[in-house]
């Protein structure tokens, strides 16, 4: 989990990332992407049949015209994935939710269109 939480105080900390992705191991989580991915290799780096953690900083334009950027965390469960394998994640996301009290946005997808740049944008906005 240590090398979790420093991929996620990269993410607070540098430009140099904007994602991590976490997958679960017998031995807790384990820091599977950590770089700076635009929506679509997000959305690509997503595998079809196995949940993840996602903690991604969205880049967007407020109405008013000003850049912002906010952190939302995603606990991607796919429909392949199976209820066990969903209930196995709930607790780090749980966990990911108290530790990232600043992220505002938290939700659970099942599909990619679930996970549309304008519907984060509307969440996070």
């Amino acid at each position: 989990m240590e090398g979790c939480l420093d991929a996620l105080q990269r993410l607070k900390e540098t430009r140099e990332t904007n994602t991590v992705i976490l997958r679960g191991t017998p031995g807790g989580l384990v820091t599977e992407v950590e770089g700076n991915l635009t929506h679509d290799e997000l959305l690509q780096a997503l595998p079809v049949d196995e949940p993840r953690l996602v903690v991604h900083e969205l880049s967007f334009a407020s109405p008013e015209g000003m850049r912002r950027n906010e952190r939302v965390l995603i606990l991607w469960v796919p429909s392949a994935a199976s209820e066990q394998d969903e209930a196995a994640y709930t607790p780090g996301y749980t966990s990911l939710a108290e530790f990232l009290a600043d992220v505002h946005v938290h939700l659970t997808a099942r599909r990619t269109d679930q996970l549309a740049y304008q519907r984060l944008v509307a969440l996070a906005g």
